[in-house]
Order: C-alpha cells, then structure tokens, then sequence
C-alpha cells in the first residue's frame, strides 16, 4: 500500500511539474501539444512494446512439455495470482536475467534467459518468474507508459523553449523580460529534465519492490527471491552486458544489465540490490 501510495504521489509531482512549466514557458497550448505528441508517441510503443523487445532479444515463444518445466511453472503461478496465463519465452543468452512485457494480464509475456534457467535453483527460478508475474498483475508496463508520457512531454517543451530562446521567440512581456524571470526560465531549463528523469526512475524503483512483495506472497518466502538476486546481481557486476541490452529496454529486468557502479543510485530504474534483499528478508 505504501508503494502504491508512493507511485501516485510521484505521478502527481511529475504531472505538476508539467504544468508549472507549461505556465512558464510555453503557456497551456504548449504542454497540450507536447502532451499529445507525447502520447501518440508512447502509445504506439506501448501497443507494439511486446513484439519489439522480445525480437530484440530473439526470445524464442515455448508452449506445454517443453523440457525447461518453464511452460507449467508460469502456468501455476499464474494460477495462483488469479491471471491468464501469459505467453512464455526463452532468450539465448547466458547472462541470467527475465522480464515481462506486454499491455496488460490478458496480452502479457514472460521471459527468461537460458542463463537463469541453467545457474538458479528451481525455488529461485519460481521466485524471480513470481516477481515478472507480479509486474504484470500490477499492470507495471502501464504505469512506466505513463510517466514515460508526461515525462517525454516534458522534454519536449524544454526542447521548444531552447530554439525559441536562442531564436527569440515568444514568452515576452511588455517589459521585456521572460515570462517568470529569464533567471527562473533557464534555471526550469536545467533542472526540469532532470527532475523528470529522476521521479520517472523513482517510479520504477517503486514498482520494483511491489513485485520483489507480490514474488513473496506467490511463493510463500523472499528466501529464494532474495537468492536469485544476489546471483544474478553477482553476475551483472563484473561488468559485462553479455545481453547487450539498451538503456531503453534495461529497466524491464529483474536486475538492470547495464547499471554499473558509477550510476548514481538516484537516476537507477532498480533499488539496490541489497536493500530489496532486506526488504524481502526483514520487511
């Protein structure tokens, strides 16, 4: 409840840092330009999200009695958490990881590496599929649709707003100076991205430990949770991004592959390893 507490807050701090800036740069015509333009943009990868990252990573789709047992322990825990079952996937890659993608339970898919399926137990392998089911219960891939929206058109009226300062254009008043000050205009320029970028990674960050809970309720512990992540993280530390992800798609697994030591925690997508495990042990 604190989580979702928390998302909602900071969908609400992203949204009035939207319209602050829109009151003083480019006035309400400029946020609903930028804010449509936005939406059409990420709705469209929204809708084809799915089929875009799992060609990206050459996921391969598995259906019942494959050898893995991956097909059925999707299905029960599905099951479990009350959900269709969703499409199951395999990626060719050593590096062990997984994600879940999709718009919503009824259109959703699961994935895992052959890495995480070759060096995790079958309880931790139960574990982190437990916590991408979660993500989908929790309509995750929604959530960072949104706040990647609001978050894209604040970026984009910071763009407007620089070519019509260097130009000269708009937001004059009879006196001559900006609309809310030329100090207070750049300073919005500087910081607003950044603002966004950060609670659009604290969003994220949010959801992570609804899942890292919804993993434990599935499976009755964050013991193997807990395992599965210190593995997987032992592995991403030594640095090599075997799954060549990209920091668009990077956010959706279980522990982001490409997130090294010098990220500042504040802009990482993911908590940090160790305080999910504390969370999952003693929460």
């Amino acid at each position: 409840m604190q989580n979702v507490l928390k998302t909602y807050l900071l969908l609400g701090a992203l949204t009035a840092l939207l319209l602050i800036m829109g009151s003083m740069l480019g006035g309400p015509n400029g946020v609903i330009v930028a804010l449509v333009i936005s939406l059409v943009f990420n709705i469209v990868t929204f809708w084809f999200s799915d089929k875009i990252v799992l060609s990206m990573y050459r996921a391969q789709e598995i259906y019942p009695n494959h050898p893995s047992g991956l097909f059925e322990m999707i299905e029960k825990l599905a099951r479990r958490a009350g959900l269709p079952t969703p499409r199951v996937y395999i990626v060719p890659n050593q590096a062990p990881n997984a994600f879940a993608t999709g718009r919503g339970p009824n259109n959703a898919a699961v994935a895992a590496t052959e890495g995480l399926l070759e060096m995790l137990t079958y309880d931790e392998i139960e574990a982190v599929m437990a916590h991408e089911i979660s993500h989908v219960k929790n309509r995750d891939t929604l959530i960072s649709t949104l706040t990647a929206v609001i978050a894209s058109a604040i970026m984009h009226i910071v763009a407007i707003a620089r070519w019509a300062m260097i130009f000269g254009i708009g937001g004059r008043d009879s006196d001559g100076d900006s609309e809310g000050g030329l100090l207070g205009t750049v300073l919005m320029l500087i910081l607003a991205p950044v603002a966004a970028v950060l609670i659009q990674a604290a969003v994220s960050r949010s959801r992570e430990y609804m899942a890292d809970q919804g993993s434990k309720s599935l499976v009755g512990s964050g013991v193997p949770l807990s395992n599965a992540l210190r593995r997987i993280e032992s592995y991403s530390s030594r640095g090599r991004n075997i799954l060549k992800a990209s920091p668009e798609t990077s956010h959706m697994f279980i522990i982001n592959p490409v997130t090294g030591k010098s990220v500042m925690a504040l802009f990482s997508t993911h908590p940090a390893t160790e305080d999910r495990i504390e969370r999952l042990l003693y929460g």
